[in-house]
């Protein structure tokens, strides 16, 4: 990612509550919202950031996906963290307190309600831990 050109001229997004941004994501308490450099969010995302929401650096967030500090179906909140260069496949789903490590992947349409660690993928719902990026594969 860092050599390309769609992050060349990167700029923080204007953000207003409950509007959506430019590139259609949508962010409520935007307050509580700490976004990172070069993150990549993509269409239709929604962020409730009540109880906080860290986005770090270069993170990517695919389309229709949602990220919950707060839940008010069974009343969990807490804030989400999006450690670096992570990646959050489209129509997934963070739920309250969650932590997803750094260089972590989920895949697509996943649900995510525990902790990720770092350089994980995991898919599922609820998701799970697939494999560690330093484990030996032979594909």
């Amino acid at each position: 990612m860092g050599n390309s050109s769609r992050f060349k001229n990167w700029k923080y997004p204007k953000i207003k509550e409950g509007k959506p941004t430019k590139y259609n994501w949508v962010v409520q308490h935007k307050k509580n919202l700490k976004l990172g450099f070069k993150t990549d969010i993509g269409a239709f995302t929604y962020i409730n950031a009540k109880n906080g929401v860290i986005i770090e650096d270069f993170v990517q967030i695919g389309s229709h996906c949602a990220i919950y500090s707060i839940s008010t179906i069974d009343g969990k909140d807490g804030e989400v963290l999006l450690k670096k260069n992570c990646k959050v496949g489209s129509h997934s789903v963070v739920m309250p307190g969650v932590t997803i490590g750094e260089n972590a992947v989920i895949g697509a349409m996943s649900f995510v309600n525990c902790d990720i660690p770092d350089n994980v993928v995991a898919v599922g719902v609820p998701a799970k831990e697939l494999l560690n990026q330093y484990d030996n594969i032979n594909l």
